[in-house]
């Protein structure tokens, strides 16, 4: 999902009693193409499932996807260059309820997309803010790439991204939209406007779009890249490790005593007790189940996408290698390189979100015939009609009122105190566009950790939207 609703974005502090916290991942969850359609595409699926816990750590990061693995890897780069007096590591532990990282999506930033709206609502600075921290991601994710010459190993494309316009309406307002950007300086370069005879000659469809820059890769691959650059970075100074199949069923803060411990909480898991000075929510969907303010349409709300990986009945001159997406649809689609003895390409599809399930174990079959209609509805004769997906699954992402994520220290919303909560964090609730900005959401986590260790004053990066900041919603009264 790319846009903003209306919504003040602050947890409930009294839960309305038809909204419940989001359940524990389910232990049986449909099976990904991204981990599970060759035996090498997830080779930490199960690390650290088995054998003795990890009891003590500095830091215990929850979820092991890209924010969670990305805070981790912006800790190991910072903690490198980092004067402290204290020799000894920094040691970080990432838990996972299930295997490890379940990430999707493409890599592709809003550019100027719903800047109007942003800007008469948030103000200039913050819609240029927006369109920043996008475009950040998307660079330093691609030059991590390109640096360490990961490109074939993640299967990066550099396709761009093409956004079907389905009315006169949806046309005048992204051209706003694009005036208004322009108006406010943003780097444009790389847009191109395509009329309905362009896309239909190209690629086959009868509608205007725009293109701009974008990317797509296999996202589990890249954050094992990124967790194994981080585990590089053992040794004297930071200790990275991880427990996949180890579910955190709560968080409590643990009564100070004279023993000298700064150890501040126990995480509760089915293995064992663990006792860490700070905690990292980066658990997006799931969220409010151990952190239950985050409950109801003002926090995080746990929705269900579903996903099918289709088989294309042209070759990829007809396909193209770019991404697509319908500007007010909630459908995205690209297709895969293709694999040795494959003539046609695989097209990853995805559709979404049914809001309040958290239960991504099966299908919605309504869902399911409304994906295998769309491809062959929009591109005549490039996909058939009928054909049956080689795989598909659903996933669970994470919601909020204003469609940003909360990312910053946890607070009580009703008072702004963080006495119960210090030590605690969160990068949650991209409302389906996590992939163009979690990692630098987790970059800013991490920066806060570090100004803490270091005993620094953080500061608001120029690139990153102040409003995504947990204090912001306190501060807005709303």
């Amino acid at each position: 999902m790319q846009g903003d609703s209306a919504g003040s974005g602050t947890p409930a502090t009294t839960l309305p009693a038809e909204y419940e916290p989001a359940s524990i991942p389910s232990a049986n969850p449909t099976h990904s193409f991204w981990i599970h359609s060759s035996p090498d595409a997830n080779p930490l699926a199960r690390e650290g499932s088995e054998g003795p816990l990890i009891t003590d750590a500095d830091i215990c990061i929850i979820g092991s996807g890209i924010t969670g693995v990305g805070i981790a890897y912006h800790l190991s780069e910072a903690f490198e260059t980092l004067a402290t007096s204290d020799k000894s590591p920094l040691r970080v532990l990432i838990l996972e309820a299930r295997e490890f990282c379940r990430n999707g999506g493409h890599l592709t930033p809003a550019c100027f997309f719903k800047f109007a709206g942003r800007e008469e609502k948030y103000g200039i600075d913050e819609a240029i803010r927006s369109s920043a921290v996008e475009a950040y991601t998307a660079s330093s994710l691609v030059d991590i790439i390109e640096k360490h010459d990961w490109s074939k190993e993640v299967d990066l494309v550099d396709g761009g991204n093409v956004s079907l316009l389905f009315t006169q309406d949806e046309t005048e307002t992204i051209e706003r939209d694009f005036e208004r950007a322009k108006s406010a300086g943003l780097n444009l370069e790389g847009v191109q406007w395509l009329t309905a005879g362009e896309v239909n000659r190209t690629f086959g469809t009868s509608y205007p779009a725009v293109k701009r820059p974008g990317w797509n890769l296999w996202p589990v691959k890249l954050v094992t890249k990124l967790y194994e650059r981080a585990t590089q970075r053992v040794g004297a100074r930071f200790d990275l490790k991880l427990h996949t199949y180890t579910p955190v069923t709560s968080v409590e803060k643990i009564a100070q005593t004279t023993s000298g411990s700064d150890r501040a909480f126990l995480l509760s898991t089915h293995r064992g007790s663990i006792s860490c000075s700070r905690v990292v929510h980066a658990t997006n969907g799931y969220a409010s189940h151990l952190l239950p303010m985050f409950t109801g349409p003002d926090g995080i709300v746990p929705c269900r996408g579903q996903i099918i990986a289709t088989r294309a009945s042209v070759g990829p001159k007809l396909i193209g290698k770019n991404s697509w997406r319908g500007y007010q649809g909630v459908e995205y689609w690209f297709p895969r390189p293709l694999e040795l003895k494959q003539n046609n390409p695989l097209v990853i599809l995805g559709w979404g979100p049914e809001r309040y399930i958290d239960d991504d174990s099966s299908i919605n079959p309504a869902v399911a015939k409304h994906m295998r209609e769309i491809l062959p509805s929009l591109f005549q004769g490039r996909y058939e009609q009928g054909n049956e997906p080689e795989m598909e699954w659903t996933g669970i992402t994470g919601v909020t009122a204003m469609n940003d994520p909360f990312v910053g220290p946890i607070l009580d919303f009703s008072t702004g105190d963080d006495t119960a909560y210090k030590g605690q964090f969160i990068a949650a609730g991209y409302s389906g566009h996590g992939m163009p900005r979690s990692f630098a959401c987790a970059e800013v986590v991490a920066q806060m950790i570090i100004a803490e260790l270091s005993g620094g004053e953080w500061c608001c990066p120029t690139w990153f939207p102040k409003r995504y900041l947990t204090w912001y919603r306190i501060a807005q009264g709303n």
